[in-house]
Parts: structure tokens; sequence; C-alpha cells
């Protein structure tokens, strides 16, 4: 007698049409909030996780990673997060950064949720420049200089707007064009205080900015800051500065400031630190969190956040995203895992589709087209 199949232990999807609807109905700023909570949470559980950094397959156009982190706690997750970085996409009709990523149970290995990140990646890189500029920042700062208006700009705008209270940009990028459209994007935030102020160089931007951050996207090291550009208190989000061979901030800028790192294994290789040698002193954020080191020990003190981003910041918002879809209803299931009578035998999902009469044939093989590479 045939064992019926089992049934299917379905996966939670969360696909980029809905990601965007789940965020318009929630609320950029509220989606934000809700990353940043759970990245100060799992980060205070700093211990708890298996941490590494990540993998890189650099080509000449750009970078793709793979970013995994698993909570070794019983009936903890396992995540993981395929992202590339390829600047010049948007030339052909692609965004610069695209990403998915999974959770899976570690007790089983079962993918419990899939999700994309794209979006969801802006957001989580914005809750965590908020995360550390509420510990490092001076308070009440008010005005903010962005230099870098592309597709992650909004997200980066509207955290220190929304949990910070800055309520000035000072806004540049080599395209004036990207300043037009992220003033566009945040001219509904002006009857809530928001200023958007563009300015004619990246030097201009940060005259008189208690925060500036750096969202550039080109794979070079650039020199986007520059150290007579400091002033006392300054605190900088540099973001743009994210793997091997691509800076945004001068050495000088790095010796003058405090100088904070999520993973210090990951950003000695990608960050503006990749610049430093290997003594140079670093603190790494959840140890502020965790109160086992100070943040920002001075009004005029200088302070960095060398974000590059981290696997940890991804599980935080892979489970922010899934529990925001299970509330609103917003999730697929799919069937990831195949069901099974006998879970020993993998093969008994095909007999439905093999040849009745003839099932042990092997028809030809199917063409296989060979890999497509462009010519040198």
């Amino acid at each position: 007698m045939t064992r019926a199949p089992r049934p299917a232990a379905l996966t939670e999807f969360l696909d980029a049409p809905r990601a965007a609807e789940l965020v318009g109905r929630t609320g950029v700023i509220a989606c934000i909030r809700a990353i940043a909570q759970a990245i100060e949470a799992d980060f205070l559980r700093w211990d708890d996780f298996d941490k590494t950094a990540r993998t890189a397959a650099h080509s000449p156009r750009g970078v793709i990673e793979l970013m995994p982190v698993a909570d070794t706690r019983a009936g903890g997750d396992y995540a993981f997060k395929y992202v590339n970085g390829h600047p010049a996409n948007p030339h052909g009709g692609l965004p610069t950064v695209m990403a998915f990523g999974a959770l899976a149970a570690v007790d089983t290995g079962l993918p419990v949720f899939l999700g994309e990140l794209t979006l969801t990646t802006a957001l989580r890189t914005a809750a965590a420049s908020a995360v550390a500029a509420r510990r490092l920042a001076r308070t009440g700062n008010r005005s903010m200089a962005l230099i870098g208006n592309g597709s992650q700009a909004e997200f980066q705008a509207l955290a220190f707007f929304g949990l910070l209270g800055v309520r000035e940009l000072r806004l540049f990028d080599t395209d004036p064009a990207a300043t037009r459209k992220l003033m566009a994007n945040l001219a509904p935030y002006a009857r809530e205080g928001l200023r958007c102020v563009p300015c004619a160089s990246t030097r201009e931007a940060v005259r008189g900015a208690g925060i500036v951050t750096t969202v550039t996207a080109d794979k070079a090291r650039a020199t986007v800051i520059e150290t007579d550009m400091l002033e006392p208190g300054m605190h900088l989000n540099a973001v743009g500065g994210d793997c091997p061979g691509k800076t945004e901030l001068a050495p000088g800028v790095l010796r003058a400031a405090g100088v904070f790192v999520e993973y210090e294994p990951q950003t000695r290789i990608e960050g503006d630190l990749q610049q430093m040698p290997a003594e140079f002193a670093v603190t790494e954020l959840w140890r502020v969190l965790a109160g086992l080191a100070p943040g920002r020990t001075a009004d005029a003190q200088v302070t960095v956040f060398d974000s590059v981003g981290f696997a940890l910041e991804d599980y935080s918002a892979l489970r922010t995203m899934r529990a925001l879809g299970q509330a609103a209803g917003l999730l697929e299931r799919i069937a990831l895992v195949p069901a099974l009578a006998d879970p020993k035998d993998l093969y008994a999902q095909l007999r439905p589709w093999l040849a009745e009469n003839d099932p042990g044939a092997a028809p030809a093989a199917p063409r296989v087209p060979s890999p497509a590479h462009e010519a040198a």
C-alpha cells in the first residue's frame, strides 16, 4: 500500500511587490523604527550568534556577496542574504543593489521564510545608521549633509528625520537628477518640518552640518570627505565604502575621530578602515549598546560609524519583515521543500511524471546551453 505524501512544510514568502505594499501600508519610518529596534535587541545578544565575514565574488563591474549568520540558541534561526553591488547597473535599467534572503530553523534546517531584500536592505541600512547615531552623534542635531542622493538616500533621510529629529538636509550628488529625484520623493515631509537644501559641492553641504552621511556608489578609492572638512562634534555616517577598493573618507578623517564598526574582521577588509594599519583602534557598536565601551566621550569629539552592512542586521530585518507580513496577511506560502510519504524516498516525487509504459527509458539528454561570456 502506497503511503500518501505528508503535508508539505510550506515556506512563507514575501516578494518584491508585496514588500513594497507592506512598507507602504505600514509606513517607511515605522518600518525603519521596527527594524532598528530589532537590530538593537539582536546586537545585545551578540554572543548568541555564530558570525562570520561575508564571502564575495568580485568582478571588474561589481561584486556578489553571501552574508550568513546563525542564532545558536535552541529554536533559533539561520539567516543568509544574497546581495550584489554593480554601480553601472542603472545604465542598463537595473538597480545597483539587488538582494534576497531566507530564514531557516537551526534545529532542522527547514527554510521557514524567503523574502526580497532589495527594499529591505535599504530599510535596514538606514535603521543601523540610526541605531549608531543615537549613541554617537551629539544630541539635538537638526542638520545633516547627505552626500550621494541615489537609491539609499530617501531611507537614510527618513531614518534621521523620524528617529533622530533632523529637520534640515543639505544635499549633494555629482548627478543633479539624483538630487531632484530625492527632493521630489521627500516633498510630502515638508509639511512635517523637513527642509531640503541642494548644494553645489560636498564642501558646501557639510559646512555647519552636525551629521554627515555618505552613500556614494562608485567602486573606487574615492575621497568624498577631506580632513579639512571636519568640524568639532561632527558625526560621520560612512555607508558607501563597503567593499575592498571602495572608500569615501580620507585616512586623516579616521585618525581624527573615534571610529565605530559593526563587525571588525569584516570592516577591516571592506570599510574605510581598509586604509588603516592593523593596529588602528576601533570599537564594535554592540559593545557601546551593551554599555561595555563608551560612545561619544565629548561634545567636540568627531565620531565615525564605518558602516559596511553586517549579516546580523539582515537577520533582524528578515525577522521584522516576516512578522509585519504575517500581521498584514501579505505572506504567500510556497512549496520550496518536497512533500514525501517516506522522507528517505526523494525519487518518489518523480513517479507521477515518468512514462507509464516505459518508466525506465532514458530519453535523449536535453541540450544544456554553454555559459554565455562577453567577447574579450
